[in-house]
């Protein structure tokens, strides 16, 4: 295992959607490992490491709301950006949200609150100067100044989440007890074949309030 840390993060609204849903949002009873790991690379990442989620706790019940939301059904096509920029579109480049707008239910987490136990290993990317010491302390300087490159969110981007650093191992206790079976759960992506990307998925079980991900069996 690789250098670690333990953050919190905490905010009002979070939607991990669950993929199987096409239309309607629907999110995950609990934050899923790709997105503890996405918040943490909007705080620090580099190609010469990769973080890895360890434990993920669950600091507060598990609440849902529904939230209605104005969409639009379609995207400016690229081949009609790339004319706007030669300078050869023939007609205006703009999208009608009057036109394309569609409205959505979505089914969110309200006022979530978790800790995520995570650890960095070096990649085949890593350098002569790119020593595990050097990225832990980046890491930690980041986390203590509250600098990211881009805001941390849960889930979605317009669910902003707050960040704090966890270092004297104090961990709040869960209210939840007992042990919850969250049925099967999005882990991350595998990018091993960049034309076939798959999504990987794990049995997720909460014990008091804790997912362990040690020693997943994942499944494609």
């Amino acid at each position: 295992m690789g250098y670690g840390i333990t953050i919190r993060v905490w905010g009002d609204y979070a939607l991990f959607t669950r993929p199987e849903m096409k239309v309607e949002r629907v999110s995950y009873d609990v934050i899923t490992p790709s997105a503890a790991r996405g918040i943490i690379e909007a705080i620090y990442w580099k190609p010469a490491i990769r973080w890895v989620i360890d434990r993920i706790h669950v600091l507060r019940k598990i609440q849902f709301t529904n939230i209605r939301r104005n969409e639009v059904s379609e995207k400016i096509p690229v081949g009609n950006v790339k004319q706007a920029m030669k300078g050869t579109l023939k007609k205006p480049l703009y999208l009608s949200a009057t036109d394309t707008r569609q409205q959505r239910a979505s089914l969110v987490l309200k006022d979530v609150d978790y800790v995520i136990e995570a650890h960095f290993e070096m990649t085949d990317q890593a350098g002569p100067e790119d020593t595990p010491e050097k990225h832990y302390n980046i890491a930690l300087r980041r986390l203590r100044k509250g600098q990211h490159f881009h805001q941390p969110y849960l889930g979605t981007r317009e669910f902003p989440a707050n960040v704090e650093l966890i270092e004297d191992g104090n961990i709040p206790p869960s209210p939840l007890t007992g042990e919850r079976d969250l049925g099967w759960m999005l882990y991350d992506l595998d990018f091993s074949d960049a034309r076939d990307i798959r999504p990987q998925f794990f049995k997720a079980l909460m014990r008091d309030g804790v997912i362990d991900l040690h020693d997943l069996d994942l499944k494609g």
